[in-house]
């Protein structure tokens, strides 16, 4: 099999460890309507081709894309060449919900969970490997000095695992930091009881000035706070719960 140079300046790291790859694979829970993000040269899509149905590829990468087509006949119409965060995703399996998979990108692994959020309503799932920082991030609880915007938005509509370390010495080329893969699973929440849109705004301008007490920290929202529990007040947005910035948004715009 030709190899693929791997390109840098798309931060992507090649996984070369068939264990780890397998155990990712087998961490995802849904068969069906899968999507995997960045397949490379295949290390994750050829378990994945014989146990899922209706599979498919975003891949930005030209080469990668001739690589697979070169070596998995089967993926022929099955992958979509272009960028995953420009992508529609409603089309791509004609609004059906799907699963997400995939050693996603370091460079832009934040955006791409932050569009899992904005398409929460199709993706029920999803397994993949980030840096470990982002990993320990997205996972993390109220308390933690990793907590943050991604924490309580996701944690909001998805029940969040973390799975595994990966070192670093199992990528080509070897990235300087470790990697963990992380499963997200789609809970029953459809409301909030709030609008959407206040929820983000509240916890994105909270964590915008993460060290500051609430009481400072919200006055970019222009709103009147008087309203909100003084207990709020004097809190750093850390200390915040997802259920406690859900109550906290029913009382700013009440």
């Amino acid at each position: 099999m030709r190899e693929v140079r791997a390109k840098k300046f798309l931060g992507q790291h090649f996984l070369t460890d068939e264990n780890i790859a397998k155990t990712i694979v087998d961490s995802l829970e849904i068969r069906s309507n899968v999507l995997e993000i960045g397949a490379g040269m295949g290390v994750l899509t050829k378990y994945l081709i014989p146990t899922t149905s209706n599979f498919k590829i975003v891949e930005i990468d030209s080469e990668s894309v001739e690589y697979l087509h070169a070596n998995f006949p089967q993926l022929k119409g099955k992958i979509i060449e272009g960028d995953f965060l420009k992508t529609s995703l409603t089309k791509i399996f004609n609004n059906e919900h799907f699963a997400l998979i995939g050693n996603f990108p370091y460079n832009i692994s934040n955006l791409i969970l932050f569009k899992v959020f904005e398409n929460k309503n199709l993706i029920d799932q999803v397994v993949g490997m980030f840096q470990k920082e982002v990993a320990d991030r997205v996972v993390a609880k109220s308390g933690s000095k990793t907590y943050g915007i991604l924490s309580v938005l996701l944690s909001a509509f998805y029940d969040m695992e973390y799975l595994i370390t990966v070192p670093n010495t199992v990528f080509n080329p070897m990235p300087k930091v470790q990697s963990a893969v992380i499963r997200l699973k789609r809970n029953n929440v459809k409301d909030l009881g709030v609008k959407e849109e206040d929820f983000v705004r509240v916890v994105k301008t909270a964590f915008n000035q993460r060290r500051k007490m609430l009481r400072q920290s919200l006055k970019p929202l222009q709103m009147n706070l008087d309203n909100i529990d003084e207990k709020f007040k004097t809190l750093r947005p850390e200390q915040l719960s997802k259920d406690d910035f859900i109550l906290l948004t029913q009382q700013i715009y009440n």
